[in-house]
């Protein structure tokens, strides 16, 4: 740190003197390799070659050895062109016809081209080619990000998603293209309103940071970005003028920051094309030039970093800027015969620019490359730039470049730490790129000193979804029930472009499912715990039967043909939960995560017996649980499952029956209500039926997680007495009967007793029962 604060005081002091000679930008040095011997090449299969007459260089985001140089060449590289190449090309069986190559784009672990209007996929770890699936119709250029913060697999889906489609078709009738496979497969896109836009196609864009897909429309010298999802989807973007074919860069990191340039302009948007603005030329403090086309140059190339950017014109002007928050400035280096037909830039690493050139070789095939570096930092301390010294020592944050989740009713809490050089005081920004999804509240405070004596600057950010904050207009807000992303970035206000190695505090934030959640059914009373079942014989390859009057197959409450044998799964179910079957019963339903028990859920949930057992159904009817709409039901669910088979009903078809949004009437309140928690106290309740349930339960409640939290559990009932084979109605007759006809002899009897037939009778039982005493006593005698 003393030793950066003095190189910044000499580069202060010198600003006072005239340099004695020009500092050259870079040293040019061959890269020439595996050229010792004379051994015979061949390229093998079609060469190709890059449309335009200027070159690209693409680097891979997250393989940062990979790249593909683009021009009348095209080449391949592993190793940051480290080594000597043969041109690119493609194998003669895949039949492209012309070569020539209109866009490119890597795909997670593979790059995809576009060859005569059709897409192919080079994997380059296994040397293989393939043609895409599924695009009928011709297209020229490809667009996608990649996600290098993790392996989530919010993450993953960003680098798997790819648009295809045709520059310059008229908007409302473009066939638009989408693949969520790294290209192997595609779709037809709808877009919805596409037939309404006017206007050419200039681009389709996955906006990762404001999860939104954009069109560029381009119509009368002007162009703008319409969205697909509310709220954005209600206005297009500001037009700026489009005076040529713009080619647009997407900048890794998911920020929302785009590059729009062709040979005459340059333009950015630091918001997903929702505001387009030229960059400035600045000389010291001082704008020269209100955007770079005032300058009168011929842009050759730009190359671009998560916070960098560099342009290279033909007049051999090497340009550089940063990328931070507010800041929309170039400033010239020193002019130096560094550009060629041929020449690219690519970002090496943070403040590192190298000048690519590819160069033939008259002896074999493979090119050598030509590489001037240049070392950002160093040009900047010429003090005819006139470059102010950086305001801030440090920024640091331990969630820099990771990845978090936030799911519903859940808050994210980070810190970063600011130390600025003394007597300075920058200000600090804590920005998101989607404010519609996530809102943020930050406390700025002094957090003790450093042993130099600096002042420690502590920021705590507080992260959670904009629904939740209560602060935003419903109307500004997306939907609470589409999973997004936003990227949060911590950085400085007005930043000196010296601060090259002062990088802005970038972390992704996925709006949706907690992975690490997951649903336990709470299980004190088993079974095995009150000796009904042995849990020996449970894991040992146990089975029961259900009685054919008590399933059906198909799920539609029908009885079945024949008895069901079941297995049962001891290692996926363990003991099952004991029920008394006369007592109504739900199950309690707890959060994990983590393997940390988090809350009791009161969400709404569904149940339903994986075998088709029927002999259950609920305490409340649509009516006692106060719809105002007619429920859904397994039945009405499954009519319309279609592939999502037999557990379909879930988070993202379930319409609650107490909500305005569900329209159906209520025409039958006395149907069973079969939503369990929420707002109700609806229970289940068993018929007169002992033996084993096994349940699958999914909790439904839209608003309570983004994840398809279920589950399966098994559930033993016992107590009912067997039913009786007489029926119901005879049995109540016959003892309806016996009643009578004991109450009847228990009145006509005494009175029967007190008249002579009485007297007789009871005389002819006294002398029986006189005989049968002394037949007793006999035969006890005998023995």
């Amino acid at each position: 740190m003393l030793l950066l604060l003095m190189v910044a005081a000499a580069a202060a002091t010198l600003r006072l003197c005239p340099l004695a000679r020009a500092q050259p930008l870079c040293r040019t040095h061959t890269v020439r390799t595996g050229k010792v011997f004379h051994t015979r090449q061949r390229i093998q299969g079609d060469r190709l070659y890059f449309s335009s007459m200027t070159t690209r260089l693409i680097k891979h985001p997250c393989k940062k050895n990979v790249a593909l140089y683009l021009g009348r060449q095209v080449f391949l590289t592993t190793d940051n062109f480290e080594s000597s190449l043969l041109p690119f090309s493609i194998p003669t069986s895949m039949q492209v016809g012309t070569p020539k190559v209109t866009s490119a784009h890597f795909a997670g672990p593979v790059l995809l081209l576009v060859l005569n209007q059709k897409v192919y996929i080079y994997d380059y770890e296994v040397n293989s080619w393939n043609a895409s699936v599924g695009i009928k119709h011709p297209v020229s250029h490809l667009s996608g990000d990649n996600c290098c913060y993790s392996e989530h697999p919010s993450c993953m889906d960003i680098s798997n998603s790819v648009f295809a489609y045709l520059h310059g078709d008229q908007v409302s009738e473009a066939n638009i293209y989408f693949s969520d496979s790294c290209g192997y497969t595609f779709q037809k896109f709808a877009y919805e309103r596409q037939a309404e836009l006017a206007g050419s196609l200039g681009g389709v864009f996955y906006f990762h940071s404001l999860s939104q897909v954009g069109l560029l429309l381009i119509d009368q010298g002007k162009a703008m970005f319409c969205y697909s999802h509310h709220p954005v989807n209600h206005s297009f973007g500001l037009p700026f003028d489009y005076n040529g074919t713009l080619d647009i860069l997407i900048t890794p990191g998911q920020k929302g920051i785009l590059i729009f340039w062709f040979e005459k302009s340059l333009l950015v948007s630091w918001n997903a094309g929702q505001l387009v603005d030229p960059v400035e030329v600045k000389e010291g403090r001082q704008i020269v030039y209100s955007s770079l086309s005032e300058a009168k140059v011929t842009i050759h190339t730009v190359a671009a970093n998560e916070n960098e950017l560099a342009v290279l014109t033909q007049e051999n002007h090497l340009y550089y800027g940063n990328l931070g928050v507010l800041s929309r400035s170039l400033v010239k280096f020193a002019d130096q015969n560094i550009w060629s037909q041929e020449a690219a830039l690519m970002f090496t690493n943070v403040g590192m620019l190298e000048i690519l050139t590819p160069l033939p070789d008259s002896v074999f095939l493979a090119f050598d490359f030509q590489k001037c570096p240049v070392n950002i930092q160093a040009i900047l301390m010429d003090p005819k730039l006139q470059v102010d010294v950086c305001k801030v020592e440090l920024l640091q944050g331990e969630f820099e470049n990771k990845m978090y989740t936030i799911d519903m009713n859940s808050a994210l809490e980070l810190t970063a730490l600011m130390i600025p050089r003394p007597g300075m005081s920058p200000v600090p920004l804590v920005m998101v790129s989607n404010p519609h999804s996530l809102g943020l509240q930050a406390v700025i405070y002094e957090d003790g000193y450093t042993y130099d004596g600096n002042t420690k600057h502590r920021l705590n950010i507080s992260l959670m979804q904009q629904h939740h904050w209560g602060r935003a207009d419903p109307n500004f807000t997306s939907s609470i029930r589409r999973p997004t992303m936003s990227t949060i970035t911590v950085d400085i206000a007005n930043k000196e472009i010296s601060c090259v190695d002062l990088k802005p505090l970038t972390a992704l934030v996925s709006v949706g499912c907690d992975l690490e959640k997951k649903i336990v059914i709470q299980n004190e009373i088993t079974a095995c715990y009150n000796g009904i079942l042995d849990p020996v014989a449970l894991q040992d390859n146990y089975s029961y039967v259900i009685e054919r009057d008590a399933y059906d197959p198909n799920f539609w409450g029908q009885k079945a043909t024949r008895d069901l044998v079941v297995h049962y799964h001891y290692e996926q179910l363990g003991c099952p939960h004991l029920v008394y079957y006369d007592t109504p019963w739900k199950p309690v339903v707890e959060l994990w995560r983590g393997g940390k028990f988090k809350e009791v859920v009161e969400a709404e949930y569904v149940l339903l017996e994986v075998n088709g057992l029927f002999t259950y159904t609920y305490s409340l009817t649509a009516g006692t649980a106060f719809c105002t709409a007619q429920p859904q039901n397994w039945t009405t669910i499954l009519e319309h499952a279609g592939d999502k088979g037999l557990f379909a009903w879930d988070r993202e078809n379930y319409v609650s029956c107490h909500t305005d949004d569900n329209k159906a009437p209520l025409r039958w309140p006395d149907v069973p209500y079969q939503i369990l928690g929420g707002p109700t106290d609806n229970k289940v309740v068993f018929d007169q039926r002992n033996g084993m349930y096994i349940f699958f339960l999914s909790i439904v409640d839209p608003h309570y997680s983004y994840c398809r939290l279920e589950t399966s559990f098994s559930v033993y009932v016992y107590g009912a007495f067997p039913m009786s084979v007489i029926p119901q109605e005879s049995t109540v007759f016959l003892l309806t009967g016996a009643i009578l006809l004991t109450v009847w002899l228990a009145y006509i009897l005494p009175k029967l007793l007190s008249t002579e037939k009485g007297l007789r009778l009871k005389g002819f039982w006294v002398r029986l029962y006189g005989r049968c005493r002394q037949s007793c006593a006999c035969w006890q005698g005998r023995r």
